[in-house]
């Protein structure tokens, strides 16, 4: 964790300043401590470089075991950087000069893959996971600009209005309640800085009524029997005709040429405690109650005439609601 990033701080419980207990430091990161609130004196350690600010993972569990156990990190290669890239563009709306030396939140970075992306860019990133996901995170951030916490975004251990920048791609509608934790993230912002978030979209009634129906089937299933059942789906997403054919009844998820993504993709959908689906309207209402101004909607990576028909009909399922908004509030800070 970068010693820099102190400042920014706060105890998650009651906000209070954090003072730094440090034990170990290697070039300007502190390695282990403590950091321990000066009002109501919880303590929280610090272990391997991350600041923990959980005593478990909850219901993030299984994230936790999807990003550092069954996800194969591919982007040492500049092809597979820049697919991640792309993607990171169009779900944030962001460019890198947009990123160069800001400090930049990512709420809820699961393997941190997108916040390898942001310090590439140039960003100062503080990256956030309530699972041990953050363990991954840190072996493929290692050598970047990236502080790792692992924290609930519910309760995020910062000041309000500490970032630049912040972005949450494909988290926050797996939190008790969507809404609620956009809003905790949103006033982490400062006056001025940008918020881009992805979320879920609804889909049709006949289509959420058959997504709920199963996967309250499948987030009770032993894992092994949820690992096959996943790879399973991977197998058919890999079909083309028929993962599109089957995939406009329930989601076999990516068709990613890559069997592990598939795969990884399939498990994150049937996996989770929670999951839910929103509307633009939904989602840039939140934007404006956070005194977010410029709301914009982002279009998809992909297009065409089938495509976009599908996508305004609310008939892919899977598919996002993304929004990128500016901060024109006064200053929250305390």
């Amino acid at each position: 964790m970068d010693k820099n990033i102190l400042p920014q701080l706060a105890c998650p419980a009651c906000q209070g300043p954090l003072a730094a207990g440090i034990q170990e430091t290697r070039d300007g990161r502190i390695i282990s401590g403590s950091l321990e609130c000066g009002r109501c004196r919880c303590k929280f350690p610090i272990i391997r470089g991350i600041a923990r600010f959980v005593e478990n993972e909850s219901y993030v569990e299984s994230f936790g075991y999807e990003w550092k156990d069954l996800f194969e990190w591919r982007t040492e290669t500049d092809r597979d950087f820049r697919e991640e890239e792309e993607i990171f563009r169009v779900k944030t709306g962001w460019t890198p000069e947009a990123l160069r030396g800001r400090l930049v939140l990512d709420a809820g970075c699961g393997s941190g893959r997108y916040a390898t992306v942001a310090a590439r860019w140039g960003a100062r990133v503080v990256a956030v996971d309530m699972s041990l996901a953050v363990e991954k995170a840190k072996k493929i951030c290692e050598n970047q600009d990236v502080s790792i916490i692992q924290a609930d975004i519910m309760k995020l251990p910062f000041k309000n209005c500490s970032f630049d920048a912040a972005y949450s791609i494909g988290v926050l509608h797996h939190t008790g309640g969507t809404k609620n934790a956009f809003l905790r993230v949103a006033e982490r912002v400062k006056p001025g800085g940008s918020l881009g978030a992805w979320f879920y979209r609804k889909n049709t009634a006949l289509q959420e009524w058959l997504n709920s129906a199963l996967r309250a089937r499948t987030t009770k299933l032993p894992r092994e029997s949820l690992i096959k059942f996943s790879k399973a789906l991977a197998r058919v997403a890999g079909i083309p005709g028929l993962n599109a054919a089957l995939g406009r009844i329930i989601n076999l998820g990516c068709t990613h040429p890559d069997f592990n993504r598939r795969f990884v993709d399939a498990f994150d959908w049937y996996s989770p405690t929670y999951q839910w689906h929103h509307t633009p309207e939904e989602v840039r209402s939140w934007f404006i109650e956070a005194g977010f101004e410029e709301i914009r909607e982002l279009r998809p990576q992909k297009s065409g005439r089938i495509y976009d028909w599908t996508y305004r009909h609310n008939l892919l399922i899977g598919s996002g609601v993304n929004f990128l908004g500016l901060n024109k509030q006064n200053d929250k800070s305390e």
